[in-house]
This record gives structure tokens, C-alpha cells and sequence, in this order.
């Protein structure tokens, strides 16, 4: 009986170690830098905003305080801005943003920004 409860608290203590160590891997593969193309607003705005007439109405929000968000064109995924003043040129701008994005969170890490 001893042996058995030995052999299973290995296996249990195996399994849960392949299991963090998976998760960790997953973790580590998406905050990888990639490029992303979509429009810089802002969160009361969000996927409203982005469009070319939502420059102006963009601007207005982020300077009463709202955050910077970044959506997506792919899927229209909207994530905010962890490093605003990364984008504070391109408000309301059609960009293509070089960066790290956490899905887990929501947020994105700008690295650069080159307008479309």
C-alpha cells in the first residue's frame, strides 16, 4: 500500500509539473513581437472611433483623460495601449504597430508604429 501511494504521488507531482511547465511555454510564445495593423483610439470611443473620421473625436477623448486603446483590423480586437506615449503621434491614425501582445490581459506593448 505504501508503495502505491508513493508511485501515485509521483505521477500526480510529474503531471503537475509537465502542466506548469506548459503553461509557462504558452505564456512565453504569446508576448512575442509582431506586427499588427488597425487604428489608435480610445476607450470610451473603442471600436466606434475606429475609422478615418474618428481622428478629431479621438483626440478630444484622450486629452479628458480616456486611455489609448489599439483596434484591430483583423477582428477588431481592442487592446489597450501599456506605453501610450509610444503612440501619442498617431491618435485617430490607420497604423501598423510593431509589438508585443498579451491576449491574456488585452493589452499591447508598442514597440513602433509606421502610418498605412
Amino acid at each position: 500500500m505504501k508503495k502505491l501511494s508513493l508511485y501515485l504521488f509521483l505521477v500526480f507531482s510529474l503531471l503537475f509539473c509537465l502542466t506548469f511547465l506548459s503553461a509557462a511555454k504558452t505564456k512565453s510564445a504569446s508576448t512575442k513581437a509582431t506586427t499588427t495593423k488597425g487604428w489608435v483610439t480610445d476607450a470610451k470611443c473603442n471600436v466606434k472611433g475606429a475609422n478615418a473620421n474618428g481622428e478629431a473625436c479621438t483626440k478630444k477623448c484622450l486629452a479628458a483623460g480616456e486611455k489609448m486603446v489599439f483596434v484591430t483590423d483583423k477582428d477588431h480586437q481592442v487592446l489597450t495601449v501599456d506605453n501610450p506615449d509610444a503612440l501619442k503621434d498617431h491618435a485617430g491614425h490607420h497604423v501598423a504597430v510593431k509589438g508585443k501582445v498579451d491576449s491574456s490581459s488585452g493589452t499591447i506593448h508598442v514597440d513602433s508604429a509606421s502610418m498605412l
